[in-house]
């Protein structure tokens, strides 16, 4: 964020809800809010009680099927590294994990936080992914899910069909962040001075409820144009409205950054 009329960045300050005036960082408490508006303070003892030993040390506590982690249970992946002398002690683990087929299920501090992980291979590395713990989860059984309806089998038909036209091997370069892409252009465009032209994507949004078969046949129409002349499927072959097709991304949760 910068300041418009002289394009200096801005600090941010920590100001009091009550009068409005700024406070210093050594008069900061931390709280912990039990009841709407009403705190109990921690003091700086109060946490070094809870505080758990501060280590270097990834505890593998079990090793479990990879099948059997809920992918919603998984959050950031890093690479971890061998110590200095660590090689040979990390190679094997990292053999003993690939030829068992499981994954290390840890516990770790970072920052004062106790975090759970998980520990793969991948490739010739060890990869250690931060978990939800099963608390984190939101329970389903509180979301207004959709119950499965009596569906006519031409309609659930031409559903898979779409499914099938858009399978795909998974290229996750492929993917890419149209917004940033975008951005980075104009970026680009200002520092020399010019101004990008971005052709608009154009997506026509319906205030109203769409009707979901239709939909389905304009993509079945949109996946075989864009395809190119392969065969037809018979609810495709009746519509010849084209609409721009939108594929499913299956963001897995894997990738390493």
């Amino acid at each position: 964020m910068l300041h418009a009329k002289d394009k200096s960045p801005i600090n941010f300050q920590r100001v009091c809800q009550k009068d409005g005036e700024e406070v210093a960082w050594e008069d900061l408490v931390r709280g912990y809010e039990y009841e709407r508006g009403r705190f109990v303070v921690l003091t700086k003892e109060d946490i070094a009680t809870a505080a758990l030993e501060k280590t270097r040390r990834i505890d593998i506590l079990d090793f479990v099927e990879g099948s059997a982690i809920d992918d919603r249970f998984f959050d950031k992946p890093y690479y971890l590294l061998p110590a200095k002398g660590g090689d040979m002690a990390y190679a094997l683990l990292r053999e003993a994990v690939r030829e068992s087929k499981r994954i290390g299920i840890a516990k770790f501090v970072l920052r004062d936080t106790q975090h759970l992980a998980a520990v793969e291979v991948v490739g010739e590395a060890l990869v250690l992914s931060t978990l939800r713990f099963a608390d984190e989860l939101v329970d389903v059984e509180s979301l207004r899910l959709p119950r499965t309806p009596t569906l006519k089998k031409k309609e659930l038909q031409m559903a898979t069909t779409l499914v099938e036209n858009l399978a795909d091997e998974w290229q996750p370069e492929k993917y890419t962040d149209d917004y940033n892409d975008n951005l980075m252009k104009v970026i680009k465009a200002k520092m020399k001075g010019k101004q990008a032209h971005l052709i608009p994507e154009e997506r026509p949004r319906d205030a109203n409820v769409v009707d979901l078969m239709e939909r389905l046949r304009q993509s079945l129409d949109a996946s075989h144009g864009k395809r190119g002349g392969g065969k037809k499927t018979h609810a495709a072959a009746r519509h010849r409205k084209t609409a721009k097709a939108t594929k499913r991304s299956s963001s897995r949760r894997r990738h390493v950054a």
